[in-house]
């Protein structure tokens, strides 16, 4: 029979701490948040010497140990902590959770705590909106579903076999998605390089990074085909002006490929400021920056919100002489990103990239006809891609969700791990 118990009396919370005194120069490895996804593996741990470290750079751990997150909650960043080196340090993020030796497995608690009711009380439990948070004496009041000891090993075992299997089912679908991705890079890059004609005859583009390219192609700038309208600031003081709600598109509404449309905000601002703003059927849009990939990031506006504004974060190019899809497919090669990266801005994971820079991005100019063309063979070819890539994502969505439930049954006895043995 399975009984739920609160966390606090099957284990010890946070027991062991880095001092202040702790000699300057001594080396630690260290775990953030950020390094433990959501299936409960680590990555990426940092060497950092004990005064250059963060300041929650504070947790010790030792084998058996299992850390799970105190912020951010949702992410449901849970590992076991196996064979750490002496100076493996956690950050103040985590609680550490130390299995009373007798009473809770250390390899069947990695798994109690991720049981769907658990994770739900830790969910319900925090507090906070963008960043939810729950302390340790409200997670240590949580009950985890707790079998006789000799199940708890059993149920280990089960798991560990199990799980692994699924792992690494989804490790081959998300190396398939990995190669789809690159094979869309591939064939755009191609495309919009060499055409669809393969009798063309090709010449030296004149730009090393780029290569030959059809000789009946013009080379130019994004300057001389296209203007740029830069979008409106958020939090402006307009005075006294009277004011006008409008919906506008930030960078979150513009993907690589596609505007999502799905939350659209609205401001409030003067007529003649929207005016400046607005965005017409057929511009490019573009994401000044942020992370490195939404640097450059777009889409072409198909105006299906009329009136429509833009944020200052969003770029709104417009076309004079060329396709508009052309010039957003161009946007999206491989080669306009390579452009944006070296043009950027950058910082700590982020990056930006100005107008004036966008502006001097060499372009490559087929026909018109051609340009079309080309962009008809990528939309047909890359549909495909895009039909597998939501396939395979979808099987690693179930596949979660599978491992999830697999989890849950078996630390709460619905499956007889002793038969599956």
């Amino acid at each position: 029979m399975t009984v739920r118990i609160p966390l606090k009396y099957l284990a010890t919370l946070n027991d062991e701490a880095l001092g202040e005194d702790t000699d300057a120069d001594f080396e630690i490895q260290y775990i953030d948040i950020g390094n433990v996804d959501a299936s409960g593996q680590i990555h990426e741990v940092v060497t950092y010497r004990f005064t250059d470290a963060p300041s929650r750079a504070r947790r010790r751990v030792k084998d058996g140990d299992v850390i799970i997150s105190c912020v951010r909650t949702y992410l449901q960043a849970i590992a076991p902590i196996e064979n750490p080196t002496d100076n493996l340090i956690v950050s103040t993020g985590f609680a550490v959770v130390r299995p009373r030796p007798g009473v809770l497995q250390a390899g069947f608690c990695k798994y109690a705590l991720r049981e769907s009711n658990f994770l739900a009380e830790v969910e319900c439990r925090s507090v906070g909106v963008s960043y939810p948070a729950i302390n340790t004496h409200d997670l240590g009041d949580i009950p985890l579903p707790v079998p006789s000891y000799t199940i708890q090993c059993l149920v280990e075992k089960f798991l560990d076999r199990e799980i692994t299997q699924i792992d690494s089912l989804i490790t081959a679908k998300q190396r398939l998605l990995d190669l789809l991705a690159e094979k869309r890079k591939a064939l755009i890059a191609l495309a919009v390089t060499r055409g669809i004609d393969p009798k063309a005859k090709l010449r030296d583009s004149g730009v090393p990074w780029l290569g030959e390219i059809p000789g009946h192609w013009i080379i130019t700038r994004m300057k001389f085909i296209a203007r740029i309208q830069t979008g409106i600031a958020l939090g402006k003081n307009f005075g006294q002006q009277a004011l006008i709600e409008f919906p506008y598109l930030r960078v979150a509404n513009v993907q690589d490929g596609f505007i999502d449309l799905s939350d659209v905000k609205t401001m409030l601002v003067p007529i003649h400021d929207a005016s400046t703003a607005m965005l017409r059927k057929g511009d490019v849009l573009m994401n000044e920056g942020g992370d490195a990939d939404k640097l450059g990031r777009g889409a072409v506006w198909d105006g299906s919100i009329d009136p429509c504004l833009h944020q200052n974060h969003v770029f709104a190019i417009r076309p004079t002489n060329v396709s508009s899809k052309w010039l957003a497919t161009w946007t999206e090669s491989s080669f306009a990103k390579a452009y944006f990266l070296t043009m950027a801005k950058q910082s700590t994971n982020l990056a930006s990239i100005s107008a004036t820079n966008i502006m001097e991005l060499p372009v490559f100019l087929p026909p018109l006809t051609e340009q079309r063309a080309i962009v008809s063979h990528i939309t047909r070819e890359t549909a495909k891609l895009d039909k597998a890539r939501v396939a395979t994502e979808r099987t690693i969505a179930l596949l979660k969700e599978r491992r999830a439930a697999l989890i849950s049954a078996a630390v709460t006895g619905q499956i007889d791990v002793g038969a599956a043995a």
